[in-house]
């Protein structure tokens, strides 16, 4: 019998944590569904990254980022930032935003699949994916252990501003030494899907219904995704990223965005629409599933989970 690199690689994984961790393994985390206009939409999780607190509002006075992190619970070194990738279905299609973090970046994220199959969704009946920018948490999953698509037969919808960033000769500048991975890991998943990639800018739509919105800051060609329907949807991925300090403080600098001053003007600008128009949000990094509307609130702004 022939064993090929991929079966000898999936064994052996399979073998090695079956000998040293204990059962169970891992828990699914069930999807959180809705109905939205025609469009029905499934939040599944992906896990979540365990990062330095430090990350978190490092722009803001340190009294008042302090008090705001113990109201958060999060006064301790790390955090666990939550990751919650969206699913629609319109028609025939099921759109999947995003693909997670793959098993390259955090053993703690990289579970979508696991809480795919848990449900009872077959992976190879997604029919498309639009990605919002090119983080490990967003991207790596688009590869499996041997840099193969992992949805072979999907079509790709990459931000043409993006996708050019990621590949350009400034893709690292500005970038903290330890994070330069973050560029060559963009370049290797793209290069998987580069086949099947369709370019878009803001005002495209998807599907009907579908379209995509200008974001950027967090990095160069962020993206979001505004669904139609009642008074409106949209998929933020890491425009807003933290319950209390994007909504309550959106002037306070981040060291995970590229572009911090546009990433200030984005929040604001994207604060401003989700109040007065009474849009829902699903973010990626809110807490599970990452859905809920916003309000104004002492001269800025608040999220109230759904």
């Amino acid at each position: 019998m022939t064993i090929d690199r991929r079966t000898l690689l999936t064994s052996s994984a399979a073998a090695l944590a079956a000998a040293q961790l204990p059962a169970p393994l891992y828990a699914a985390t069930p999807p959180h569904c809705f109905t939205h206009g025609a469009f029905e939409i499934i939040v599944v999780s992906d896990g979540h990254l365990v990062l330095p607190t430090s990350f978190l509002g490092a722009g803001g006075p340190p009294a008042e980022r302090a008090a705001i992190l113990k109201a958060a619970g999060q006064t301790g070194e790390q955090y666990q930032s939550p990751t919650n990738i969206t699913l629609i279905r319109s028609g025939s299609d099921l759109i999947l935003i995003d693909m997670g973090s793959g098993d390259r970046f955090m053993p703690t994220a990289g579970k979508l699949w696991d809480n795919l199959k848990a449900a009872g969704i077959d992976k190879s009946s997604i029919t498309k994916v639009v990605f919002t920018h090119g983080h490990p948490d967003h991207l790596w999953g688009a590869v499996d252990e041997l840099d193969d698509p992992m949805l072979p037969n999907a079509k790709i919808y990459v931000a043409a501003e993006e996708w050019d960033f990621w590949h350009g000769d400034n893709a690292a500048r500005g970038l903290p030494a330890e994070r330069a991975g973050f560029v060559t890991g963009a370049r290797r998943n793209y290069a998987a899907i580069k086949d099947r990639v369709t370019m878009v800018k803001a005002g495209d739509d998807i599907v009907t219904g579908l379209r995509v919105v200008a974001t950027q800051g967090h990095t160069q060609g962020h993206i979001s995704l505004e669904v139609a329907g009642g008074d409106g949807l949209l998929i933020g991925g890491d425009a807003l990223t933290h319950p209390l300090i994007s909504f309550a403080h959106p002037d306070w600098k981040t060291v995970t965005d590229h572009e911090p001053d546009r990433a200030v003007a984005t929040r604001k600008t994207l604060l401003d629409r989700l109040a007065t128009d009474r849009m829902a949000l699903i973010g990626f990094h809110l807490p599970f599933p990452g859905r809920g509307r916003v309000e104004r609130k002492d001269g800025a702004w608040r999220f109230v989970a759904a």
